[in-house]
């Protein structure tokens, strides 16, 4: 080989080692660390304030009010081009949270072996001449033996939650312990639990489903649909057996709305509850939540009363506009004559209907007894003095089934479980990083004369303030005790 074809082998070794060096050093960065969150934090707000795989229309009517009726057109475009309206399964986003994870990795591996060798090395004594350089570091004189003192200096020391060592010399004897040496690790459980909870959203991300179901009221469907109109099948289907709201007193405001659902797989049965806001339904991994509802129109839908008889005797009974109906113990005929969703009164008093939806629905009730009409009279779900009959029955309003849809979020998330399980880690981690100290002590008796001489020297990894503190109330307890016995000697 020749001195040449060496030389160039070695500048190709060297060059591609600090290639690997610099990679390495750039992953191994704090600094890029903090570049990386900062990013993914900004974006993660944008993409909350930009709705995420929404119609076009919202987003223009946003960009409008920030960058004017004729530069918002053109900035959805380039947004729409770039995955802004749907950041979370861009590449560029998916690219900085693997950034992030092999910084995160690298940061961590970087650091490790000066930790480890930290944690893993033997505890020994300490030299005479170094108690005066640790960062806690304190003196006492006992009288007496030095056999009084070891034992009143041990039950300190287990008093403080350490399970010495023992070293003796020609004078004296030195204790040494320590604990918590392993909360050193926490910082990389809570890097673990990161990078967990980031491969659980990103296969949540990939592999789970957002989508839409609407179901109309006595309606049985199989199937959900994404944002994008792509279609989810369902191995069960789930029928909407009813739908129901309740207002805010006499407001339109809606207080709470609630959907009754049955599941059904293979045909059969296999699961009947209810939904409403913040209280979803769970099957086979999916989720499903209240999450918005609205009118199919008046050619749709039953009209369910409960009627009672002057006597008290109720029944229950179903109708439709134009259906007619015996009052129970009297001679009165009733017809239902309209149906209104929303009824409301204008200034001449005079019936409208204000909206589609359901926000105060009412019936016109017409009543004849024999051929001749006696009265007729607007009958509100809401306002049960409308319910009374003149000749002293009363007819309910209960119902308006299948009317009615229902609309609900379906969500599929394998990696929940995965998110769960980092998030159980990053406790940990946290509790072992705030908690817990690595804290090392080493006691020193000397026997001088009738006098013990005892010099403590101890060190904290976190919360030094708070051991010098718990050193001093049990060592100053024993030199109470001194006092006291020495006292009543």
């Amino acid at each position: 080989m020749t001195q040449e074809t060496q030389e160039t082998k070695e500048g190709k070794t060297t060059g591609g080692t600090s290639i690997v060096n610099a990679v390495w050093g750039l992953f191994s960065s704090v600094k890029l660390a903090v570049v990386l969150i900062a990013m993914i934090g900004l974006l993660s707000i944008i993409g909350t304030v930009v709705e995420q795989n929404v119609e076009p229309q919202k987003n223009v009517k946003l960009f409008k009010k920030l960058f004017g009726d004729n530069l918002a057109p053109n900035v959805y475009r380039l947004s729409e081009k770039l995955g802004v309206m749907d950041m979370y399964n861009s590449w560029w986003f998916m690219g900085l949270l693997v950034m992030f994870s092999v910084n995160l990795t690298i940061c961590s591996i970087d650091r490790l072996p000066g930790i480890h060798k930290i944690v893993s090395k033997p505890f020994e004594p300490l030299k005479a001449e170094a108690f005066g350089r640790q960062g806690i570091k304190k003196e006492l004189m006992f009288k007496g033996t030095l056999t009084d003192g070891r034992i009143k200096v041990l039950t300190a020391i287990k008093q403080l939650g350490f399970n010495p060592g023992e070293f003796t010399f020609d004078n004296g004897v030195q204790y040494y312990a320590q604990r918590w040496q392993y909360a050193r690790y926490a910082v990389y459980v809570v890097h673990l639990s990161i990078i967990i909870i980031l491969v659980g959203s990103v296969i949540g991300i990939q592999f789970g489903f957002r989508g839409f179901m609407k179901i109309d009221e006595g309606e049985t469907v199989d199937k959900a649909f994404s944002r994008k109109g792509t279609e989810q099948p369902l191995d069960f289907s789930i029928r909407c057996d009813d739908f129901t709201v309740q207002f805010y007193g006499d407001s339109d405001t809606p207080k709470t709305y609630m959907s009754w659902l049955t599941v059904f797989e293979n045909g059969k049965e296999v699961l009947k509850t209810s939904i409403e806001v913040n209280r979803p339904m769970s099957y086979k991994g999916y989720t499903f939540y209240q999450a918005s509802y609205g009118a199919l129109g008046e050619g749709y839908g039953v009209l369910v009363f409960k009627v009672t008889s002057k006597d008290g005797k109720t029944d229950v009974i179903s109708k439709r506009v134009g259906d007619t109906f015996k009052i129970p113990g009297s001679s009165l005929e009733a017809k239902v004559m309209a149906f209104s969703p929303a009824l409301g009164f204008d200034k001449e008093e005079k019936p409208y209907t204000y909206t589609d939806m359901l926000n105060n629905p009412a019936v016109f009730m017409m009543f004849k007894e024999g051929r001749s009409e006696k009265y007729g009279g607007w009958i509100f779900k809401r306002y049960p003095k409308s319910w009374n009959v003149p000749d002293g029955s009363k007819i309910e309003l209960i119902d308006n089934w299948g009317y009615q849809y229902t609309g609900i979020q379906v969500r599929k998330d394998p990696g929940v479980w995965i998110v769960y399980l980092g998030c159980i880690c990053m406790t940990l981690g946290l509790y072992f990083a705030f908690f817990l100290s690595h804290k090392k002590m080493w006691v020193m008796l000397v026997n001088e004369k009738g006098r013990v001489n005892v010099k403590i020297a101890a060190y904290a990894h976190k919360n030094k303030g708070a051991f010098d503190i718990s050193i001093d109330k049990v060592f100053s307890a024993l030199n109470e005790q001194q006092s006291t016995d020495t006292k009543a000697g």
